[in-house]
């Protein structure tokens, strides 16, 4: 598997966060992208540094003041408050408010959802590199069938104009928006984090080029609490385009696996010929967030699922956080995925 990848991702890096009102150590750390990296190399992958391709490909997905905004939070940090560590919101914007602030306390409420993803100095060229990832990977995966961005920060929880779950600008969307344009095909996302995909589904929520499928843990008591639900289905032209499959806290192997199965009927039978894999390893039976029990053979199967069809597929790195078989369960995925397509 021809795997990309940036040295510039562990730029950012966050120390703690605000969890139910309490600063715990961040589990979106630079060690991942080293333990992912590590796992990718020792596994025989064809690993090499992702190239240059600016920001065109993230203001398919983003706007520009949003993207303006993560270039310029860092700087304006002293108009918040002189010898800040990080840049977080104090207050948010909620539906009603209509106004957009030129004040950067303001902006910072508008375009962050949450306090779990801080901006710090460098934060800005990690998301970048995170990007060049994504398009890298994609760009390869046209010409030659398949292959892994291993992005970081992750990006699935970002939605236009917002940032929120450790998520800046989101690679998966880039991703699907790049084979879009290239190929001319309708485009699927099939994405199994243990997290539902909110800012990947906000972003095609409307449009039937790209459909949408989120594999992840029932949100009712579960981080994004406020989308996921199997009745969000896509409205205007999008509607039917966009399936959830929510699962019981605790599902292991089989109910994942099937899912998965359901997720690619879902696009094949909407005409879909090119694919995105929203590549979240935080389903894992041993990861921090315990919410669903994959072990590393269901990560495998999961891997020759996804491989089992022809379409040009790229994975993109989501979740997926420290833990003693976080590396073992990428070899897998990726192996289980090379060995259908080797059939």
């Amino acid at each position: 598997m021809k795997v990309f990848h940036s040295p510039s991702s562990i730029l950012h890096a966050p120390t703690t966060y605000l969890r139910r009102g309490k600063a715990i150590p961040h589990l979106e750390q630079p060690g991942r992208y080293n333990v992912l990296l590590n796992a990718a190399q020792s596994g025989g992958h064809d690993v090499c540094v992702a190239g240059t391709h600016g920001i065109a490909p993230i203001l398919r997905v983003h706007s520009e003041r949003y993207l303006t905004f993560l270039e310029q939070a860092w700087k304006r940090r002293a108009e918040i408050e002189p010898g800040l560590e990080h840049v977080l919101p104090s207050h948010f914007a909620r539906p009603q408010m209509s106004h957009y602030p030129t004040g950067i306390i303001g902006q910072v409420g508008f375009h962050m959802a949450d306090l779990s993803t801080p901006i710090h100095e460098h934060t800005y060229a990690a998301v970048q590199a995170s990007v060049d990832v994504a398009m890298s990977a994609a760009s390869f995966a046209i010409d030659n069938g398949f292959a892994y961005g291993l992005c970081r920060p992750p990006g699935h929880h970002a939605s236009t104009e917002s940032a929120g779950g450790f998520c800046f600008v989101n690679n998966t969307a880039v991703a699907a928006a790049h084979l879009k344009l290239a190929l001319g095909c309708k485009v699927g996302i099939i994405d199994i984090d243990v997290h539902h995909g909110n800012g990947t589904q906000s972003i095609f929520f409307d449009r039937d080029d790209v459909v949408t499928v989120s594999i992840h843990a029932d949100p009712s008591a579960f981080m994004p609490y406020y989308a996921g639900y199997s009745d969000e289905i896509g409205t205007g032209t999008g509607k039917g385009y966009n399936l959830n499959l929510p699962l019981v806290h605790g599902s292991g192997d089989p109910v994942y696996l099937q899912a998965i199965d359901d997720a690619l009927e879902f696009c094949a039978n909407r005409g879909v010929e090119a694919l995105v894999v929203a590549l979240g390893l935080d389903a894992s039976e041993m990861d921090p967030n315990g919410a669903l029990a994959v072990t590393t053979e269901g990560f495998r199967g999961a891997g020759r699922k996804l491989g089992s069809t022809r379409w040009p597929t790229v994975l993109i790195q989501e979740g997926g956080y420290l833990s003693a078989i976080l590396g073992e369960n990428l070899k897998a995925i990726l192996d289980g995925f090379e060995s259908a397509r080797a059939a």
